[in-house]
Formats: C-alpha cells, sequence, structure tokens
C-alpha cells in the first residue's frame, strides 16, 4: 500500500496484529453494535446474524447490500457477510506524470484485492499488485527506465464498529500490513504498516458521505528508519439514474519525512449494478498538486461469491 531497522519492521507488524485482535474481541465481547430500532425494522439485521461465521455462512436472503472499497479510495465501513468471498479488482489502471524534464508512465494490469468474511463484522483481505510496468523518461540526462514485474502484497483486517446493517452511520478500524514482495525494484523491500479509519453517513436526499482518516508507517528512502503518513479523504455519491451512481471525491496525503510535499487528488467515477452481487466502475484521478500523479484512469469489476 503505499523503508528503518529489522526491529521496528517487526513493532509494526506486531502492533497492527495486535490492534486487530484487540477490536476483534472487544466487538465480539460487548453488544451488538446494531440499534434496537434496526432490530425492530427490519427482521433481516437482527442480533442472531452475529452467529454466523466462516463455517456456517451467512443465508443469501440475509446478505446486505454489495458495497465495496472500490470505486473511490475512500474505503468503506462494510464488511463482507460471514462465510462469503468478494473479489474487487481492476482491469486496468494506467498512471501518467510529468515532474520537471521526468515522464512517468505506469501501466498496472489486474490488481484485485480479495476479500474473506470471517464473522458478522470481519473480514479478511489481501491485496495483490499482480502485472507492473514502469516507464520513466529523463529528458535532461537523455534516458530511459522500464520495470516490470509483480508489485507487494497487503493484508488488511476490517472491523466494523456499528452499523454493519443497520442505521444512519457506519464505522470501521483496518490495520494492515504491507509484505516486501515486489520484483524487479518496484517496491522499497520493506515491511510496512498502518491502520485505517473509515466512516459513512447517509445523507437526506439519497446522498451518502464517506470520510477516511489513515495513519502509515513507511520506511525512509535514504535510511532504515520510519516516518508516519497521514491520509484524509471525502467523497460524494449518489445514483443518478437506474442502477448507476456516481461519485466526487477529494483525496490529500501529507507525509512527516523531510522535504515530502503535499500530494492532493480530485476523483471522479461512475458504478453500475448489474446484479446483487456484481458492479462495474470506472474514473480518473486527477492530480491538483505537483507531487500528485497528473492523471490515473481506471476501470474494474466487484463480484460478491
Amino acid at each position: 500500500m503505499k523503508h528503518r531497522s529489522r526491529p521496528r519492521s517487526r513493532w509494526i507488524s506486531r502492533l497492527t496484529v495486535g490492534l486487530a485482535a484487540f477490536s476483534a474481541a472487544a466487538v465480539q465481547a460487548g453488544a451488538d453494535p446494531i440499534s434496537a430500532a434496526d432490530e425492530t425494522s427490519d427482521p433481516a439485521t437482527s442480533k442472531d446474524k452475529g452467529r454466523y461465521s466462516l463455517f456456517h455462512p451467512t443465508p443469501p436472503e440475509r446478505m446486505r447490500e454489495l458495497l465495496p472499497d472500490r470505486p473511490d479510495k475512500t474505503e468503506s465501513p462494510y464488511t463482507v457477510d460471514a462465510g462469503h468471498f468478494q473479489l474487487e479488482m481492476d482491469f486496468a489502471k494506467f498512471v501518467q506524470d510529468r515532474s520537471d524534464r521526468v515522464h512517468l508512465r505506469s501501466w498496472n494490469l489486474a490488481p484485485c484485492n480479495l476479500k474473506l468474511g470471517l464473522l458478522n463484522n470481519v473480514d479478511l483481505q489481501l491485496v495483490f499488485d499482480s502485472s507492473i510496468h514502469h516507464r520513466i523518461e529523463d529528458r535532461a540526462v537523455r534516458s530511459t527506465t522500464t520495470r516490470s514485474g509483480l508489485g507487494d502484497v497487503t493484508t488488511r483486517l476490517k472491523i466494523n464498529l456499528w452499523g454493519n446493517d443497520g442505521g444512519q452511520t457506519a464505522f470501521a478500524l483496518m490495520p494492515f500490513v504491507k509484505f516486501p514482495t515486489a520484483s524487479d525494484q518496484l517496491g522499497n523491500d520493506a515491511v510496512e504498516g498502518g491502520v485505517i479509519l473509515p466512516l459513512a453517513v447517509q445523507l437526506p436526499g439519497g446522498w451518502g458521505l464517506g470520510l477516511m482518516s489513515e495513519c502509515d508507517f513507511l520506511r525512509n528512502d535514504e535510511t532504515s528508519s520510519y516516518h508516519s503518513t497521514f491520509i484524509h479523504s471525502i467523497t460524494l455519491g449518489h445514483d443518478l439514474f437506474g442502477k448507476l451512481g456516481g461519485f466526487f471525491e477529494f483525496f490529500s496525503e501529507v507525509s512527516r519525512a523531510r522535504g515530502s510535499p503535499w500530494v492532493g487528488t480530485v476523483d471522479l467515477g461512475l458504478s453500475y449494478g448489474l446484479t446483487e452481487n456484481s458492479q462495474l466502475d470506472a474514473g480518473v484521478n486527477l492530480g491538483v498538486t505537483d507531487s500528485a500523479d497528473d492523471v490515473n484512469p481506471f476501470a474494474g469489476l466487484t463480484v460478491r461469491f
């Protein structure tokens, strides 16, 4: 997902896993996050959904609406129903960026997020950057560098704390760890991690608001120490007509690494519901700061099993 010594890498992994385990235990031991009003208004959201698990899947008639993390960058607080799989992937992503006399073009074919519902409010995610091709032209020195191969793998655990099956708001805790599996110098050969906090709010008039805060612990390029990076985003979505919906998003990334500039993008996209368990989407991310990629179009698919 987006280089310090071996002890700090282990510390990141232990902190992330420990935080996830503590949160999951707290949610399971405490009261069900669904309110009594939600329980009485819709039998499908009753408390006994908590009895479903990986080995006791949620029946199809009791599954919640398909609410994937894509296509915007703002993650969703909703989890995959227990015992079910969900595939979220791009058919292809393209990135173009011009900075001074350096021109970057990057293609990423079929990156995907494979999700597995562990409990009614917890899912496990594996994010793969499958096939990447970078081409960098440095016109100042008249050189061209190309790199191709596989990217890193990121594991994420999403724990919904409330609103998974009803209510005007929903919130989740999502720790993650990135493992350095990239080839051909496409990664930084470092274990990195962080935590994501997504919030969803149902607004009047059929509008949906998504908010996300994220803190990453990333390795410095020049040394083996780590620095923190803070990400914030806000997205607004609405149905346009029929099964077609659209969103508008602002994304911001600020790093505490010395000399790091602010990264900002404005993102636009559409999604189309094919069935109750599948969705197509497409969009573009546009850089609004010099440090951001100039343009990043994408198109993808979500399928639930």
